[in-house]
């Protein structure tokens, strides 16, 4: 009998992306606690009931959370839920939805991306009214929802008072408001709000909460903050393949996350990395950083050929290739000597260049 074995080495590290990191043990706790004997396939199990709750304590009693596999499908289903065929999305040029997920928004659900260039991947009124015009003109594609991310794909923050600000502004024009949160709890730990300040509090309709990034085994969650934004979303979240049939064990990772305070202390715990590593790399001649550190994100620029060097020993990615910029993420699992290691070697190979 074939019997599973482990291909890694458990103790290295990497700075590439908070999804490289594992499972948290409470997550691996709570997927045991679930498993064994049946429960009712597609969601309608005691654990997704559960979890129901949990979302309704941190988003309030509207909320109502639909479990995914994962963002781009929490995303993709969520924004297609909240408009119509002649519809389109405002978002930032840097925007996951708009660069990372493969042209699944356009393929998908049929979505037209209207998207601004901003200096700091954060739209704001102004920047959003750079395409959010034409309404009524039947010869373009309608705006209807502004995206935002939270963290930012380029690390930065939003506060409160500027997602009300947009959601504002979004009523006035008769838009939705939907945030792309795959490091929600980041945000919220660095700047030390609970989470429904960034959400409910601030006037978001429709979020898509992470999980991947912040210690689950799998799963994301679209999160509906104001029912009347959203249409169709059940059989959306099927038709999109995001139906999950043994729904309890993406449902009992959440429970542990939120229940307590898990999502506080990964988000805590990678925030405070991140700043440790910027602060160990900030003297070492030869390194720049581009960007300020405002959660779990580190940008820097560093010669070539030595970015190349490092990366042998850990691995991380270049944001910008035109630039030489790169960019350093931290997890839940990132310890003080995993970052003291790689800035050791980041000055070890720019003292040999």
């Amino acid at each position: 009998m074939t019997q599973a074995r482990r291909h890694h080495d458990p103790a290295v590290k990497g700075f590439a992306s908070d999804n490289y990191a594992g499972v948290h043990p409470e997550i691996l706790q709570a997927l045991a606690l679930a498993n064994g004997g049946h429960q009712i396939a597609y969601g309608e199990d005691a654990y997704t009931e559960a979890l129901q709750e949990v979302f309704k304590r941190h988003f309030g009693p509207a909320a109502e959370a639909w479990p995914v596999f994962n963002g781009t499908g929490a995303n993709v289903v969520g924004l297609r839920s909240m408009t119509a065929p002649w519809e389109a999305v405002v978002c930032a040029e840097t925007a996951h939805i708009n660069t990372d997920e493969g042209g699944a928004p356009e393929q998908s659900a049929g979505l037209k991306l209207m998207s601004v260039a901003t200096p700091d991947g954060k739209l704001t009124p102004d920047l959003i009214d750079r395409q959010a015009w034409g309404f009524g003109d039947e010869h373009r594609a309608q705006p209807r929802v502004v995206s935002i991310s939270q963290s930012t794909e380029l690390g930065t923050l939003y506060r409160p008072e500027e997602i009300t600000a947009i959601a504002d502004h979004c009523r006035e024009l008769g838009m939705l408001l939907h945030l792309d949160g795959s490091r929600l709890i980041n945000a919220a730990a660095a700047l030390d709000v609970p989470l429904r300040a960034l959400t409910t509090d601030a006037g978001v309709d429709v979020l898509s909460f992470g999980g991947t990034k912040s210690g689950l085994m799998f799963g994301e969650a679209i999160v509906v903050l104001n029912p009347a934004a959203v249409r169709g979303l059940i059989y959306l979240r099927k038709s999109a393949m995001q139906l999950a049939s043994k729904m309890r064990f993406v449902s009992v990772q959440f429970e542990a996350l939120l229940g307590g305070d898990l999502w506080l202390r990964n988000a805590t715990n990678a925030n405070a990395m991140a700043a440790r590593l910027a602060a160990a790399v900030r003297d070492i001649p030869g390194v720049t950083l581009t960007r300020a550190v405002e959660a779990n994100a580190v940008f820097a620029v560093l010669p070539p050929d030595v970015a190349e060097r490092v990366r042998k020993r850990f691995r991380f990615y270049t944001w910008n290739e035109a630039t030489g910029e790169v960019r350093w993420m931290t997890a839940f699992d990132t310890t003080e000597a995993d970052v003291d290691a790689f800035a050791a070697a980041i000055a070890e190979e720019m003292a040999q260049a």
